[in-house]
């Protein structure tokens, strides 16, 4: 933790994530479910400065590029009159979505139902402590789609799903799904 933004305590580390689609909505109910709601504030040079609303709390976050998959991630809480000035800022509309937490053998899996203009788009992360760690992909998980810049959040404010032009279905086969 370091003091800084706004005076208050922040969390500092590096984000390793694996993104993936899927095949199928996972069996079972899911541990938490959130209702997100992001915009992003500025982007530059893989840099990344991002407002989310997550249920009733706020966060500000700063990513920067890290060795390989992961990024450097600093996230702090503000207040909702602070997010309502920063939602304003935004360039574009926010992305709009549920997050299912399932917690399954040692990773947790969150699986982003999106809504709004990216509606119909379904992908599922999973926080590794290492790029070399070793997962086991649940049946359902589909096609890998780390490292595919169209499904970073941020990018989904610029070109949401709704203007692909293809079903997610569709989506599955072409990324290599069954």
């Amino acid at each position: 933790m370091i003091k800084g933004l706004f005076g208050k305590s922040e969390k500092v580390n590096v984000e390793i994530e694996r993104k993936f689609l899927i095949l199928s909505r996972p069996e079972g109910k899911p541990e938490r479910i959130h209702r997100i709601r992001q915009g992003y504030i500025a982007r530059e040079g893989g840099n990344m400065v991002r407002i989310r609303q997550q249920d009733d709390r706020y966060i500000l976050s700063v990513k920067t590029p890290a060795k390989g998959i992961g990024r450097y991630e600093i996230e702090t809480n503000i207040n909702a009159d602070e997010a309502k000035v920063l939602f304003a800022a935004c360039a574009q509309k926010p992305i709009e979505k549920i997050r299912e937490i399932y917690p399954i053998g040692d990773h947790i899996w969150e699986v982003d139902i999106f809504e709004g203009a990216n509606k119909g788009l379904i992908v599922a992360e999973v926080e590794l402590s290492s790029e070399q760690e070793k997962i086991t992909l649940p049946d359902w998980i589909g096609p890998e789609v780390t490292g595919f810049q169209k499904f970073y959040n941020a990018n989904l404010s610029i070109s949401p799903f709704k203007g692909w032009g293809v079903s997610y279905g569709d989506l599955v086969v072409r990324m290599g799904g069954a």
